[in-house]
């Protein structure tokens, strides 16, 4: 099964987005531990924040998905037992999360997921879940899933390189507040997407955890504190605003995401960024975020803050003039595909050379042609050359419904888009 992508000159909207999937993610966690019901609105509805819920559920929290949001009634971290499995999919951030979350209950605790899934790093959270006294360990012990969790966390001091992914340090965030001991954690080297440890911390101090800080180096969290219920509202998707964003950006149009501001402490607002200096122009007022095309052309970025819009940005360069040169994301290779790889890969299926680095990609703009894209099982591959059909008639997506895994009603905003 393909989607076909209808080209489109030049792309004119305004649009108002599901809410973002690493807010619900988190917002789910900190109400499932608080200790009342929490009421979250425009949380987003997909498989990745489902699976997250499915599991707080198993685990004692009583989640409930209505029109007006999700009401959540917490269980103050005092978990249930789990009898079987408790399955993840192919979401990384529920099996980073539950791993640690697990270590709040009483008994043994086995977590699992896709064949995928099962091939991605966790030995270093399991680590330093065994310097907190918690015993965790990966049942083939290949640092994979799946993983074997014992309930019983003491508290103490724990080491994370921050190499890997930023989601390790969320996952300890999130359980050392109701630790007996608290905790301390020390990042040894260069941590990794920094604005999602941001995102993480934000959500802690609106559900009444404090913690102390030194940077992105050390942080102490001290223990037997007590998460609140909250009423809580999340905002927009911003990775799901780069595709719209690009697509403005691809056909000298404009769009504005009406519940998005600069204020976000979502790293991947600044994606407008690049596209400026690639381009386009930027603004902000009543009506929202809005980016508009001009010609582009290639430029030198960092992407580790926002690795997510890497395939965005790839898809986007295919178009511009001259080189683009990403780096900052080796950790890429570790995502729901090896990012790198397949993007390089799909690029050259269009003409676009396309060339990859230990830590990102090179790409030569062009006339990219029509091809169509293998997706990997990956929904950012998928959403990303969407937008390069804009400009490349003839394009089509394999396996579409890989979307739903953040974006479910991804195709019917594009559809808009390329009505406007």
């Amino acid at each position: 099964m393909t989607q076909k992508i209808k080209p489109a000159d030049t792309v004119n909207a305004t649009l108002t987005l599901p809410g973002s999937k690493s807010y619900t993610h988190r917002a789910l966690v900190a109400a499932a531990l608080a200790e009342g019901e929490s009421l979250l609105t425009n949380a987003l509805d997909a498989e990745d924040t489902r699976l997250t819920a499915q599991a707080l559920d198993r685990l004692g929290a009583n989640i409930d998905w209505r029109e007006d949001g999700v009401r959540v009634k917490g269980a103050s971290g005092r978990w249930q037992p789990v009898f079987g499995p408790i399955y993840l999919g192919n979401s990384g951030t529920s099996m980073r999360f539950l791993t640690a979350l697990c270590a709040l209950g009483e008994g043994e605790y086995r977590l699992t997921g896709s064949p995928r899934l099962c091939e991605r790093p966790q030995g270093e959270l399991l680590a330093a879940l065994a310097q907190l006294g918690v015993k965790a360990y990966s049942e083939r012990g290949d640092g994979c899933p799946p993983v074997i969790v014992h309930g019983g966390l003491a508290g103490g001091r724990a080491r994370l390189s921050g190499g890997i992914s930023s989601q390790y340090l969320s996952a300890l965030l999130f359980i050392s507040p109701l630790s007996r001991r608290g905790v301390e954690i020390e990042i040894t080297g260069d941590l990794v997407s920094r604005p999602y440890v941001d995102l993480t911390l934000e959500v802690l101090g609106n559900f009444g955890i404090s913690y102390f800080r030194k940077g992105y180096r050390f942080f102490h969290i001290p223990g037997e504190q007590r998460y609140l219920p909250q009423d809580y509202a999340i905002e927009a998707d911003a990775s799901s605003a780069s595709y719209f964003w690009a697509a403005a950006a691809l056909t000298n149009g404009r769009v504005t995401i009406a519940n998005l501001s600069f204020d976000s402490c979502q790293g991947d607002v600044g994606f407008v960024k690049v596209l400026e200096r690639l381009g386009c122009r930027v603004s902000f007022g009543e009506e929202g975020l809005t980016v508009a095309g001009g010609p582009l052309r290639g430029v030198e970025v960092d992407m580790a803050a926002m690795p997510d819009l890497v395939p965005t940005l790839a898809v986007v360069a295919a178009f511009a003039q001259g080189e683009t040169v990403i780096t900052g994301a080796a950790h890429l290779r570790h995502k729901e595909s090896d990012r790198l790889a397949a993007v390089a890969a799909e690029l050259h299926k269009m003409g676009v050379s396309a060339r990859e680095t230990p830590d990102g990609l090179v790409i030569t703009g062009g006339k990219p042609h029509a091809a169509v894209i293998d997706t990997y099982q990956d929904h950012r591959i998928a959403m990303s050359f969407a937008v390069a059909g804009l400009k490349a008639p003839g394009t089509e997506i394999r396996d579409p419904d890989c979307v739903g895994k953040s974006f479910p009603e991804f195709w019917d905003y594009f559809t808009k888009l390329q009505a406007a």
